[in-house]
């Protein structure tokens, strides 16, 4: 029998003292690669997850009838709130797609009761999550390293980053045929497989507050189109858009459908909140249904989605509601760093981003 959900409280979270200095630290190497791709390019990118490869509109349907532990925040009330969606990956410059890293799946929930957390304009619940189950480093400390590494080599050795991706997907391989797991770091690294956005599944990686609990998140494909796509990895074939392209003509032709779970925190120590290298065991904490989310098919590069939704819109874990507040050392990082980015994407673009409302997140379709 599972134990029962640990219960949010304040001190669920160990705040070190030198934090704010890694922010500090943080939002000087994003400044690295924001001016350096803003240089190149011509116009600012965001300093993660740079390239989207999908933009979309759709719904989330919570369901009905949820245990107490589960009706919490957002999930308290059954009915059906708009969405957008933004598929990405996750570096700070616009590689071509035969570099392959980890996906990432932004969702913008409109129309959200509740107390807003600090600094946290309109009425939306932003989720941010990943093709993985874990962050790839144990604290912003440790994070602060690999950003430094990248911010090094953003934007100016591209030909070295296409023939370090191979050599690092075929050393994935060899691990994967001996039957031993690829040690994580090979994915932000170079070494991911180059998977087909609409067949992976997605999470949170890092602890949330999730009402009177702790949790973290999921969305799952569940629509045939999609899990028959899971596992695949797409032939870039010299594309420079692969992806992108490939989704486009996917979802012109299909509806699509995840499923958006939590995963309850029901021990602080196998399941910590500070430390989010750590997998929650599904044995122990299982991910349980708590909603739907529904694309009907659409241009999931139209211009006004680009417009709408990759230029205008920001997405943080910090935009929401107190509910689902971020928990642990990562998330109390992503704080100030995802606003700074903001900042400078808004400032040197001259085109200020603002929170959208459900009336402006449309309904157009193919």
């Amino acid at each position: 029998m599972a134990n029962e959900p640990i219960r949010y409280s304040p001190d669920v979270e160990q705040v070190q003292p030198d934090e704010q200095d890694t922010v500090v630290e943080l939002n000087e190497a994003f400044d690295v690669i924001l001016e350096r791709t803003a240089e190149d390019y011509g116009h600012a990118v965001r300093s993660v997850h740079a390239k989207s490869h999908g933009l979309l509109e759709g719904e989330l349907t919570i369901d009905a009838g949820l245990p107490a532990e589960l009706a919490q925040g957002l999930f308290a009330t059954p009915g059906a709130h708009k969405v957008l969606i933004r598929l990405s990956t996750n570096a700070g410059d616009i590689l071509p797609d035969v570099i392959s890293l980890p996906r990432g799946l932004a969702m913008k929930v409109f129309d959200v009761e509740g107390e807003r957390l600090p600094g946290s304009e309109g009425n939306a619940q932003d989720f941010i999550m990943v093709n993985g189950p874990v962050f790839q480093a144990k604290t912003s400390a440790k994070f602060l390293g690999n950003l430094k590494l990248l911010a090094r080599t953003t934007d100016r050795i591209e030909g070295t980053k296409t023939v370090a991706s191979a050599v690092l997907r075929g050393v994935r391989h060899a691990f994967e045929a001996v039957g031993a797991e690829p040690p994580t770091a090979l994915n932000s690294l170079g070494g991911a497989p180059n998977s087909e956005p609409l067949g992976d599944t997605y999470y949170s990686a890092t602890a949330f507050r999730y009402g009177d609990h702790i949790a973290k998140f999921s969305l799952a494909p569940v629509a045939p189109g999609m899990t028959v796509l899971t596992g695949k990895e797409i032939d870039v074939d010299g594309r420079e858009n692969a992806i992108r392209e490939d989704v486009r003509d996917e979802v012109r032709g299909m509806n699509l459908e995840w499923e958006f779970r939590v995963q309850l925190c029901r021990d602080l120590e196998a399941q910590p909140v500070e430390d989010s290298t750590v997998q929650w065991d599904e044995q122990a904490a299982p991910f349980i249904r708590v909603g739907t989310v529904r694309a009907p098919a659409q241009d999931s590069w139209s211009d006004d989605h680009v417009r709408r939704i990759n230029e205008e819109s920001r997405f943080s874990v910090w935009t929401g509601i107190a509910a689902h507040r971020p928990l642990g050392n990562i998330n109390r990082a992503r704080k100030d760093t995802y606003r700074h980015s903001a900042d400078f994407r808004a400032r040197t673009n001259g085109c200020p981003y603002h929170e959208p409302s459900a009336q402006d997140a449309g309904s157009e379709r193919i």
